[in-house]
């Protein structure tokens, strides 16, 4: 996967493309499950309403959201375990 220079590396990427809230969420809590502290998974989704669940998922639990972004539609998020 594409290494962003001083990133937690990213060891596993959910497609949620198409799936509608709360199922990306859902999705990404099962991949972190499977890393171990300090590794980061990627997130592709389309559902709008993901960017207030990540955003507050990532307060909550602890875990770091690396980036956010929304090229064209398709919701692109980092998230880092703690």
């Amino acid at each position: 996967m594409t290494d962003r220079e001083g990133a937690a590396p990213v060891v596993l990427e959910v497609d949620a493309q198409g799936l509608r809230c709360p199922l990306p969420l859902l999705k990404a809590k099962q991949a972190l499950r499977d890393l171990a502290p300090g590794e980061a998974v990627r997130i592709l989704a389309t559902d709008s309403g993901s960017v207030r669940d990540f955003q507050t998922f990532a307060t909550l639990a602890g875990h770091g959201l690396e980036r956010e972004e929304s090229p064209d539609g398709l919701y692109v998020y980092i998230l880092v375990k703690s």
